[in-house]
């Protein structure tokens, strides 16, 4: 079990925090509205009304003690350059950060954000490949050039294996695993055949991916 601080508990953060809970780890979960942190105490370990810019209030709830600490504070975009800078000072091991738009996640990764997410962008990017491609069932950005998504097996690759279906060779991407139902093959080798109705969660550069979209 990891213990996760959550600093900011709008749609984003609110939903981040009670999954995590679910998930079975410790979550201390933070807002400056009275009425939001009462909406969530009963789904996290701990809810607290608290200026997450104060840097002795979050030093007195312990956060030095948090492994991973979840920047989602939304508009104030200072309030979440400031939130982000004490929960580095004050030590803890990784912060996740929010960000609104490329000028502010830079901005979070020169003060110490190990990792920085655009929820929106994120989900209009997954949301418009599922609209264009059938085929496409989730789109995930690991950087500028390359990302991770989610496809159906298409026609051409049933009954074959991943050697035989050229699927490195002809597309220039490799495949992560193979879903075949509640199974999935984390670890798919070349005699792994492809059956119907598989999905394939395969990791490329943009413009090979975009080879699979139909």
């Amino acid at each position: 079990m990891k213990q996760f601080i959550v600093i900011g508990c709008g749609r984003f953060g609110s939903s981040v925090a009670k999954t995590l809970y679910k998930m079975g780890n410790d979550v201390l979960a933070i807002d400056e509205h009275e009425e939001i942190v009462q909406e969530i105490s009963d789904e996290v370990t701990h809810a607290v009304q608290a200026d997450a810019t104060d840097e002795r209030t979050l030093r007195s709830l312990g956060v030095r003690n948090f492994d991973v600490a979840v920047i989602t504070i939304g508009s104030d975009i200072q309030a979440s350059i400031m939130a982000t800078l004490i929960a580095k000072e004050l030590g803890v091991k990784f912060v996740v950060a929010k960000a609104q738009n490329e000028l502010h996640a830079k901005v979070l990764y020169k003060i110490g954000a190990d990792r920085v997410v655009f929820p929106e962008r994120d989900m209009g990017m997954r949301v418009a490949h599922n609209l264009v491609s059938s085929n496409i069932l989730d789109y995930i950005e690991l950087a500028p050039d390359y990302s991770i998504m989610e496809v159906t097996a298409l026609d051409e690759w049933i009954g074959q294996s991943l050697i035989e279906s050229n699927i490195r060779s002809k597309y220039g991407i490799n495949v992560m695993a193979i879903k075949h139902g509640n199974d999935i093959n984390v670890s798919p080798v070349a005699k792994d055949v492809i059956h119907n109705g598989d999905v394939l969660v395969v990791i490329g550069h943009n413009n090979d991916l975009k080879k699979l979209e139909r």
